[in-house]
């Protein structure tokens, strides 16, 4: 991989971490999700009908292109780690959109959309930091300062800010029965703990928009991994777990950026004037 240089080697060793961690979380989204897909596991199998049927094919077309979707999914993940390029990345970061989209088109709450921002964030920080020609392999520069910095601050911060509102509004305002089940894994009661696990996170996402900070978003990243691990210990495939590393990615990524900024010494502040 080729970055930019700085007069910092500690500045380079972040920004490679950084696309590695893009790299793995784009790679975990796409590989977790086809999975389900591919293997035809239960939650698959209730879901996708209804999102293919958005789009006019029916439930017995969808269950045979479930295998073959499923597949495509994992041949795009496996691309981003071991031969990324532009435009499949641009490809992945609209499929990412459209399949989180899907599911308030097939009558589901809006906030399941918030909800999955990092799956579509994490591709598109990927898709900022990455350079060469659209169908050949990338490389991948960083620049700590500019508008690219700022849009790659941006970019995992607003996808941080989402994902976490959203799953916080799914439990405090439509208190999705399936969090019932994920709570009472570990012998707690869905009410009040979804009250009060929704107003926590929808809190912690204000904080990380208005005022983000390396303790508070490795915090969230805890919390993530906590809380997105409730499903297979519910009985969900481990797979449901591995398809949000964007939600993992997001925040490491952007308490990285926020080290070597700091590091570097930049000075121009993390907000664009």
């Amino acid at each position: 991989m080729d970055f930019a240089h700085s007069n910092d080697g500690h500045d380079e060793t972040d920004a490679r971490r950084v696309v590695a961690i893009l790299r793995i979380g784009t790679l975990a989204c796409f590989v977790g999700h086809g999975a389900l897909g591919l293997f035809g596991y239960a939650p698959a199998i209730k879901a996708w009908p209804a999102y293919f049927a958005v789009v006019g094919i029916g439930r017995e077309t969808a269950l045979q292109l479930m295998p073959w979707v499923g597949a495509f999914d994992i041949a795009m993940g496996l691309s981003a780690l071991f031969f990324p390029v532009r435009g499949v990345i641009l490809y992945m970061t609209a499929w990412c959109g459209w399949t989180a989209l899907l599911r308030p088109l097939a009558g589901e709450s809006f906030w399941e959309f918030f909800e999955r921002a990092g799956n579509n964030g994490v591709p598109l920080a990927l898709l900022i930091v990455a350079a060469g020609g659209w169908w050949s392999r990338a490389s991948f520069t960083f620049a700590w300062a500019g508008a690219r910095r700022r849009a790659l601050d941006w970019t995992l911060r607003l996808a941080t800010v989402l994902l976490l509102f959203g799953h916080g509004a799914l439990n405090l305002i439509d208190q999705k029965p399936l969090f019932v089940s994920h709570y009472g894994a570990i012998g707690l009661p869905g009410s009040p703990t979804e009250s009060l696990v929704g107003g926590f996170e929808c809190l912690l996402a204000l904080a990380i928009l208005f005022r983000p900070g390396r303790r508070l978003l490795l915090g969230a990243l805890v919390w993530k991994l906590f809380s997105e691990a409730l499903a297979p210990m519910a009985g969900s495939p481990l797979w449901v777990f591995i398809e949000h590393g964007g939600s993992y990615a997001a925040p490491l990524a952007l308490a990285l950026l926020l080290r070597a900024r700091c590091a570097a010494a930049v000075s121009a502040p993390l907000s664009p004037a």
